[in-house]
């Protein structure tokens, strides 16, 4: 594989030994950063993301396995090819240093061929490392806000799966009502430009809450606020979307088809539901999914039926009420119900503001 430049972080309590280092790396179209010190090399870590870190081993105060340690045990630069490099024939520390997790071993006088193959070598590495990563964080946003997927990239190793947890969280489901009757009149390409649309849009707007696409139901979708990170404020994030969604986000749908001559618009249905779920990645290597399961799944499912019957366009649990954090101001109780699969009846909630049309 083509060794292209790259970023080394050179850190040597030595200023002949990093002059060395430098000047070699330089005649090889790399750019460097030095230091003297542990601390400064994490400070240049955290500012400068360096492709590669030569780290020596003797060093005052921090010493370098305690560098190579921190290094490694921080998610945000485990990835990170570092490269030891000591004069001290020490068979002790260098297995101390292959434990930390060191990826390769340099020693004091260095070879200069063998200098600049471990430099490309641990190049290589990292740029395999970011392919990977870049991958994982593409299947990451695909359903995740992007920085609910970028910490979960960071606990993720590399790998495209989200572990199962149990916790708090809203569920949403939405069901976009007249699209079937336009679905069967209108051409395919036109049918299926207006469901991308609307997915669009609405998906938007659950990201922009900080909340979870788990799935497209034909012309619906299914969203969880607060997983797979838990969050205290997830009911607020899940009904200030779902106000959204039937005001700003479906009137600004409604006049591009009027304006496109496609009839006068659609309606939705919006049901809330808080409580415990289960969360995790599941499929194969192949295809993989995400799945946000449980009877608060169920139940918020039922509820997004109910606006039909209710004719409200949004409908929300007492629990998601009870869960909000900020101001329930402008939810109106609508009445209890039998759901089915629960022995108790359920109040619901509306949060239509006046104006808003009825499913």
């Amino acid at each position: 594989m083509e060794v292209r430049p790259g970023h080394i972080l050179i850190v040597d309590d030595d200023a002949l030994n990093r002059r060395l280092l430098e000047k070699n790396l330089h005649n090889d179209g790399h750019q460097t950063t030095d230091v003297d010190n542990g601390f400064a090399a994490l400070s240049a870590i955290e500012e400068h993301h360096p492709d590669v870190v030569l780290l020596d081993i003797e060093m005052p105060g921090l010493d370098g396995i305690e560098v190579l340690e921190r290094i490694k045990s921080d998610p945000r630069t485990r990835h990170i090819p570092v490269i030891m490099i000591s004069g001290v024939d020490d068979s002790d520390s260098l297995v101390r240093c292959l434990e930390a997790g060191a990826d390769d071993f340099l020693p004091k006088p260095f070879d200069p061929l063998i200098f600049r193959a471990r430099i490309g070598a641990g190049l290589n590495r990292k740029r395999l490392m970011d392919l990977e990563q870049e991958e994982v964080r593409n299947v990451f946003t695909r359903f995740l806000p992007e920085p609910i997927a970028a910490e979960m990239l960071a606990r993720s190793d590399g790998v495209p799966s989200i572990r199962a947890v149990r916790l708090w969280a809203t569920v949403m489901f939405v069901d976009l009502r007249g699209f079937t009757t336009f679905a069967e009149t209108q051409p395919v390409e036109q049918v299926i430009d207006v469901l991308h649309r609307y997915q669009a849009t609405m998906s938007d707007a659950v990201l922009d809450h900080g909340g979870t696409l788990v799935d497209y139901l034909g012309d619906g979708l299914y969203a969880a606020f607060g997983a797979p990170i838990e969050v205290v404020d997830h009911a607020d994030r899940a009904v200030a979307a779902a106000k959204e969604m039937v005001t700003i986000r479906l009137t600004d749908l409604n006049g591009w088809l009027r304006a496109e001559g496609l009839g006068e618009g659609f309606r939705m249905g919006i049901g809330l539901n808080s409580g415990r779920v289960m969360s995790g990645t599941t499929g194969t290597s192949r295809r993989m999914e995400y799945a946000v399961i449980g009877d608060t799944v169920n139940t918020a499912a039922r509820i997004e039926q109910l606006t039909k019957q209710t004719g409200c366009s949004i409908l929300i649990a007492d629990q998601t009420k009870t869960n909000m954090t900020g101001t329930a101001e402008g939810l109106t109780f609508v009445d209890e119900f039998d759901i089915r699969g629960r022995q108790s009846r359920i109040k619901l909630w509306t949060a239509d503001a006046p104006g808003v049309p009825s499913t």
